[in-house]
């Protein structure tokens, strides 16, 4: 027997003895690709990281995650339950969000349908036998504010209050209640686990039935998120890793130790609200840019972003231009269009992964991570011409807080293994091909190991989410 994950071809193998007094009790979402199936608009996609950035930058100084718009900063989604008994929740699977929180029933404005086709639900605290209040002389509302929250008696329910840059915001109360979500065991079976977590149930806010969801599971850095949460009560390590496919849609978000794949790993950026790592080199085919030592460190945000939910690459203009120059100069004749004032596009009917250079970023440690044309490249369509256009993006032409900033997004990450392992402060990543495939395939998958999903099977898989197979 085995686990499929459809359209994510990764394998990961996870230890599942218990060490150091943890416990197996390892996580796993499915989760599904936002635009899984539309045609990537570049007006959409970048309508999308605005906000996104506007959101993860506006609040960076603030002890609370969040938005009001759950349709409009995530791209990956998952189903969770909450209460006792349980009821359906989808929610952002969201790295750069250090909080969950979800709708609830007093919220007028929230939407009670989406065109993703799934069905809204509104938390009801009466509804869950296990729910409660957190109240304002708790440790936990202590630890998000930084001590006692002024004016907010011992008795009475902590607050949160968050309002971001692009003006969204989320507002509510902590509760305390069960979230129920999937593990896989020692038989490589998808079982259910529960944990005792503490979220935010939002009762203002101001968002449309585009695409809308019903709410955030912060997989952020605080002591506030989901994998923090987790590890503090001894259930896990505090270690995640995901595999996500932005073309078919689909991946996962598993909660563990990783064994296998090896991955090579580079220091997180110490003191900084987001997962932040040092870039030290840019390399096109086999050449390196030319670039100043500091290029990659502006202003309070220092490093380069790692956020799985912004969509496309951003780089400082001093990165950028000579970036975008040399992958053109690889086609002389390239006819190239400029897009809606900002997008290098071009004609090209070849094949672009044998007419364009591979663009590698070095790290700290001698880390790299490398990205194929068929990833930075994407097909547009404008006039009836059909276009490549450039996935890397001018991080110099943005305004205030994101100009010259350094984010990678999906563009850079899917497809890839990505580990945050937080216990050791530090982050990783590995790519994929059939002789590993074959190795893990031929592994007996006993003892303290387990797959997420077992060799080579994953080829068989076609749409969204876990099947068993025998």
């Amino acid at each position: 027997m085995g686990l499929c994950l459809r359209n994510c071809l990764c394998i990961v193998l996870i230890a599942t003895a218990a060490v150091g007094g943890v416990s197996s009790n390892h996580g796993v979402f499915s989760v599904k690709y936002r635009y899984a199936g539309r045609e990537r608009s570049l007006s959409l996609l970048k309508e999308h990281d605005a906000r996104r950035q506007l959101r993860i930058l506006a609040g960076v100084d603030l002890p609370l995650g969040g938005t009001s718009r759950p349709d409009g900063v995530g791209l990956y989604y998952a189903k969770i339950g909450i209460g006792t008994p349980p009821k359906d929740y989808y929610v952002q699977v969201d790295t750069g969000s250090d909080i969950m929180w979800v709708n609830c029933i007093q919220c007028k404005e929230c939407p009670r349908r989406s065109s993703l086709g799934i069905e809204l639900t509104l938390y009801d605290i009466k509804d869950s036998s296990t729910g409660k209040f957190v109240t304002c002389d708790q440790e936990f509302c202590h630890g998000v504010y930084g001590g006692p929250l002024t004016d907010c008696m011992a008795n009475t329910s902590c607050p949160y209050l968050e309002i971001y840059g692009d003006g969204s915001s989320t507002t509510g109360y902590f509760v305390q209640d069960v979230v129920q979500y999937d593990k896989v065991s020692g038989d490589l079976q998808t079982t259910s686990t529960n944990g005792s977590l503490i979220f935010g149930q939002s009762g203002n806010l101001d968002s449309t039935n585009e695409e809308a969801l019903d709410g955030i599971i912060g997989f952020g850095k605080s002591n506030s998120s989901m994998i923090s949460q987790l590890a503090s009560s001894g259930g896990v390590r505090k270690m995640f890793a995901h595999c996500l496919d932005g073309i078919n849609g689909g991946g996962i978000f598993a909660i563990g130790h990783v064994v296998q794949p090896e991955v090579n790993k580079t220091p997180l950026v110490p003191n900084q609200p987001h997962y932040s790592i040092n870039m030290t080199a840019v390399q096109v085919g086999l050449d390196f840019l030319n670039l100043p030592t500091d290029v990659f460190g502006v202003g309070d945000n220092k490093g380069t972003i790692i956020d799985s939910g912004t969509t496309l690459a951003y780089l400082p203009e001093m990165v950028y231009e000579p970036l975008v120059s040399k992958i053109i100069s690889q086609q002389p004749d390239l006819k190239v269009h400029t897009v809606h004032d900002e997008y290098t596009c071009f004609q090209y009917s070849e094949s672009v992964d044998e007419g364009f250079p591979n663009v590698t970023f070095h790290f700290e440690n001698s880390v790299s991570l490398k990205v194929y044309p068929h990833e930075y490249l994407f097909p547009f369509v404008i006039n009836k011409e059909d276009l490549w256009c450039i996935g890397w993006q001018n991080s110099g032409m943005q305004s205030r807080d994101r100009k010259n900033m350094t984010l990678l997004g999906d563009l850079v990450l899917s497809n890839k293994l990505v580990l945050y392992d937080l216990e050791n402060q530090v982050i990783g990543w590995t790519e994929y091909n059939y002789s590993f495939l074959t190795k893990v395939k031929n592994l007996n998958l006993i003892n303290d190991i387990y797959g997420l999903f077992q060799a080579l099977q994953a080829l068989k898989c076609g749409m969204n989410g876990l099947e068993q197979f025998i």
